[in-house]
């Protein structure tokens, strides 16, 4: 895969280009792609897995890519930027391998900007935007960093070679990313009175999506004792270790915020959403659904 997933949209793929992601992906990374599903795994849950992670992904990357233009400053702006590019990276595979084992004739393209909102499958924390306030965006990305990278930390040894791939490569991006934000935690909230306010109210903004980080879904129990998913109930003492030590050094509260419920026991693994995903999917999605079949 292309450490720039950009520089994919400038190569010649003929017939098959593109123009949304581009086909960019290695020999190696295609090969992966295309392995059957590992033995006695059920396809529908192997599907689903991938979109679970590739969705988590995909739409933390498009809010992320907000702040192109709007950061404070021109370094935290390129931070924000990069950060987005390894996530889309991420999602680009896993959503290309999701495809191939569903089988179905669609491609990365087709399930990242052709589904609708109950047809994708990520966590709530991704979804709420912002609104272009910094001291909001750095809590969060601690908290889905700190989640991710433990997951990913687990799926190193995944009977799934594409789930392996990826978080071979993405425990190096994710552990950037976690370092990132728990400077800017300490830097702001160590700083100001005016800096330690705004990163508190902050993470009283997105506390109540950290619940549903460590729920287990039915195909997460599934594939976990396949060898092939990790459980994310088993990431939470340590995810909670990390943050309530960058809290302490922050001088930041853990919140008391009550979670955000969920609706008959199904959340957004299950296609139930929170008011915001569609709302960025319209707005992601809008250029794809004017111009269907467009190449680039």
């Amino acid at each position: 895969m292309n450490d720039n997933v950009y520089d994919a949209l400038s190569e010649v793929h003929g017939g098959d280009s593109h123009w949304a992601f581009g086909t960019g992906f290695d020999q190696a990374v295609e090969a992966e792609i295309s392995a059957p599903a590992p033995a006695g795994v059920d396809r529908g849950d192997l599907v689903g897995y991938c979109l679970m992670l590739g969705d988590d992904a995909l739409v933390y990357a498009q809010r992320l890519s907000e702040w192109v233009s709007n950061a404070p400053e021109l370094e935290e702006e390129v931070a924000l930027a990069n950060t987005a590019l390894d996530l889309l990276g991420q999602a680009r595979v896993l959503l290309a391998r999701a495809a191939h084992v569903e089988g179905r004739g669609r491609d990365e393209d087709d399930l990242a900007y052709r589904r609708t909102d109950r047809e994708f499958r990520n966590v709530a924390l991704v979804e709420p935007s912002d609104d272009l306030d910094f001291g909001r965006a750095v809590p969060r990305l601690l908290i889905f960093s700190s989640w991710r990278l433990a997951l990913l930390q687990r799926l190193l040894g995944s009977a799934d070679p594409v789930i392996a791939a990826v978080a071979g490569k993405g425990v190096k991006e994710l552990a950037y990313h976690r370092d990132y934000a728990a400077r800017w935690t300490l830097r702001l909230g160590d700083g100001t009175a005016e800096s330690r306010r705004r990163v508190q109210a902050g993470l009283v903004a997105v506390w109540p999506y950290v619940e549903g980080l460590f729920g287990t879904h039915e195909i997460e129990a599934r594939l976990s004792t396949a060898g092939v998913a990790a459980d994310p109930a088993a990431t939470r003492e340590e995810v909670d270790g990390v943050i309530d030590q960058v809290l302490a050094r922050a001088t930041l509260e853990r919140p008391a915020t009550a979670p955000v419920g969920t609706i008959a026991g199904r959340g957004g693994r299950d296609g139930v959403h929170t008011e915001h995903l569609g709302h960025l999917l319209a707005q992601m999605q809008s250029l794809a659904r004017q111009h269907p079949g467009a190449t680039w």
